[in-house]
């Protein structure tokens, strides 16, 4: 299994690549999650195989701390609506009695003077719009209102050629590609409005008096992209690891990038997620005609090649400062007259004040430098430390818990409070036990002596610490919630590569966990500053024969799902699941053909039903998820719909999807979708 990840010379040739995967970059021998399951049903008598080696194996006897639990075979109490079925359609499908409505696609003006969305905007218009790629989502109530508040909304990435179809149209472009001049250069405009195209958007949405919800106009509306100047704060703020040309005490960095998912402070911020942010720089530094990165770029994928892995922003033709910092290698004589340092800055959680445009972002380091998927918080306990969970989504990467060194204090706290404490990284024993093991300096072998010069240099270099520790690799940690009720903490793993490609085929996906699953554990008495904890799994995703809920029930039609990715769990414990199977189209044959396109699925923590809420448009990621404090409305995001569309599909103006516009000249948009029901009732209820 470890050597899986490196058996394609091109990682973009692997079985479920997606744009802007990083490359294999964990050499460490830790153990999989696969081989520690493997272990646990061997423990007992089992091997993997059918549905009833799984359930009893993995959920029968694991744990006795949720006991009773286990044995439910009730009907669920929270999943009152009828579920839908998988579906093939360019179209949002809901249950019966529920209502849709497109709000805030890519390209909707919210700031400035308003321009209105054209495929030809220019990428100071693009500054004034919303971004593309829409991915983890908030919404921040005006005065406790469920009908008027600040929606913040993370761009991942772009896709290129529908962001610039106005420039590009007719030629044949794939997903993946840029456009390059004669001399091998970039358009400083198309570079741009790509940069703007990438970050968050915050801007105010109100329910209208016939109950539609628009766009509101607002001084708070705004933008933060590739060019924002944001704070480094925390253990590595002024530290020579992030000393760069722009900054030569190492406390600023401008912008950001591949904002996943999210956090939602118990300050009311917000947090975005820097994901696969290594593929934006490149670093041809060379010994002996070979590649000669540092630790903190090696481990972490960033490129070596001239161009980069996703857009060559540093091949603006103009050089400007703003670009060129994309370019990693040295130059000058020192960090402070180069940008050897830029990629050091990234790959942190940036805090955001939605209400306030004064307020500068700032990257919180002491929650560790990774492929952050999101960030989620434990219910705040006045009087005790504040604890976050992040995943490292990457394949064979760990899942990590930060502790802060202050107390909560209602109405005093703020984000200061997340520069000083520690972090962890989770070890998943055989038993259905874990541990919390310490990512600081002189602890469990992290010294000088080792590699490990100070907290800075652990925080930087997160992924090479946590592979000394020991920690165990997971199968892309993806998005991570807390139940507000039992405190038990669900963190999704959206597929594992178990086999090699040899061994793969249609009819045997459960050889390379095709489908993922959910991990979830728990603390006595809900205490989440424990070091040790309680797992097991809430669903292996799958078909009708290879899966299984905890209770040791298979899904049916009505709840097959594969490849969870975005999860929260809504005020009442009511567990939302959303799917990424990647950019899945019409004619799609591959061993997720039985699913249809991504959706949205209900969990019940306590019986572990699952229904399917709603299936999204063609080529579609579902992802994001939040509703207003009173459960009656809901906003989900699609992200690149149309993504599956081929290069020649391009040049023959097939965009792969015409939603939500209907209208084939229109490139497809990312955007939120608003659900109600007929009736006004709760959401999923």
């Amino acid at each position: 299994m470890k050597d899986f990840e490196n058996d394609y010379p091109d990682h973009r040739s692997a079985p479920y690549y997606e744009h802007g995967d990083e490359p294999p970059c964990n050499p460490s021998e830790n153990r999989n999650f696969y081989d520690v399951m493997d272990t646990h049903l061997k423990r007992r008598g089992f091997l993997m195989g059918g549905l009833a080696t799984i359930a009893t194996g993995l959920f029968g006897a694991a744990l006795t701390t949720r006991g009773a639990l286990a044995q439910s075979a009730s009907a669920s109490s929270l999943l009152g609506f009828t579920p839908v079925p998988v579906s093939y359609d360019d179209t949002v499908v809901v249950p019966e009695g529920y209502r849709v409505q497109v709000l805030g696609a890519w390209g909707e003006p919210i700031a400035g003077d308003m321009p209105a969305f054209s495929p030809s905007n220019s990428g100071a218009e693009q500054g004034l719009q919303i971004g593309q790629h829409h991915d983890g989502m908030h919404f921040f109530p005006i005065e406790g209102s469920s009908e008027d508040g600040l929606l913040v909304v993370n761009h991942e990435y772009i896709e290129p050629r529908f962001l610039h179809a106005g420039k590009w149209k007719g030629q044949a472009i794939d997903a993946d590609t840029v456009v390059y001049d004669a001399n091998g250069l970039r358009d400083d405009d198309e570079v741009l409005k790509e940069m703007n195209a990438h970050g968050v958007s915050i801007y105010r949405v109100a329910k209208q008096p016939d109950g539609a919800w628009a766009i509101v106009e607002d001084p708070r509306n705004r933008r933060v992209t590739t060019l924002t100047e944001i704070e480094i704060g925390g253990p590595v703020r002024g530290s020579d690891f992030v000393k760069t040309r722009f900054s030569p005490d190492g406390t600023r960095t401008r912008g950001t990038v591949n904002n996943c998912a999210h956090g939602v402070t118990p300050w009311n911020t917000y947090m975005a997620a820097e994901e696969n942010w290594a593929g934006y720089f490149t670093n041809t530094d060379s010994v002996d005609q070979k590649p000669d990165l540092p630790r903190e770029h090696a481990r972490y994928g960033v490129s070596t090649s001239r161009e980069g892995d996703r857009y060559g922003w540093h091949l603006a033709a103009s050089g400007a400062d703003d670009y060129v910092r994309f370019d990693a290698s040295t130059k000058g004589a020192s960090a402070v007259e180069d940008y050897r340092n830029e990629p050091n800055t990234y790959g942190w959680m940036v805090e955001i004040d939605p209400f306030d445009p004064a307020a500068t972002p700032v990257k919180r380091t002491s929650l560790g430098r990774f492929a952050h998927e999101g960030v989620v918080f434990a219910p705040a306990v006045e009087g005790a430390p504040v604890v976050c969970y992040s995943g490292d989504d990457a394949r064979f990467e760990y899942i990590y818990k930060f502790v802060s060194d202050g107390v909560f204090v209602p109405g005093e706290t703020d984000g200061a409070i997340l520069d000083s404490g520690t972090l962890y990284v989770a070890r998943f024993d055989d038993d259905g036990t874990g541990e919390w093991i310490a990512l600081a300096p002189g602890r469990n072998g992290l010294t000088p002596a080792n590699g490990f010069d100070s907290l800075a240099h652990i925080l930087v270099n997160t992924r090479a610490a946590a592979d000394f520790v020991g920690a165990t690799k997971m199968d892309r940690p993806e998005w991570g919630t807390v139940d507000p009720n039992s405190g038990e903490v669900y963190f999704t793993l959206t597929n594992n590569t178990r086999r090699t490609q040899a061994q793969v085929d249609a009819v045997n996906p459960r050889a390379v966990n095709n489908f993922g699953q959910i991990v979830r554990w728990r603390y006595p008495n809900g205490d989440h500053t424990r070091n040790t904890f309680d797992w097991d799994l809430f669903v292996i995703a799958g078909n009708a024969a290879q899966s299984a809920t905890f209770a040791g029930k298979a899904l049916d039609d009505a709840s097959i799902f594969a490849c969870p990715d975005g999860i929260w769990c809504d005020p009442s414990s009511r567990l939302w699941i959303q799917t990424d199977m990647g950019d899945i189209g019409p004619g799609y044959d591959g061993p997720l053909k039985d699913f249809g396109m991504n959706g949205m699925l209900a969990g019940d923590p306590t019986t572990g039903e699952i229904r399917r809420f709603l299936t999204g448009p063609w080529g579609q990621e579902c992802t994001g998820v939040v509703t207003t404090p009173d459960q009656r409305t809901m906003f989900v995001n699609f992200q690149h719909p149309g993504a599956h569309a081929s290069a020649e599909d391009f040049a023959a103006g097939n965009m792969g999807s015409t939603w939500p516009d209907g209208d084939a000249a229109i490139p497809p948009r990312s955007a939120t979708i608003v659900i109600t029901r007929d009736d006004g009732g709760i959401i999923g209820a």
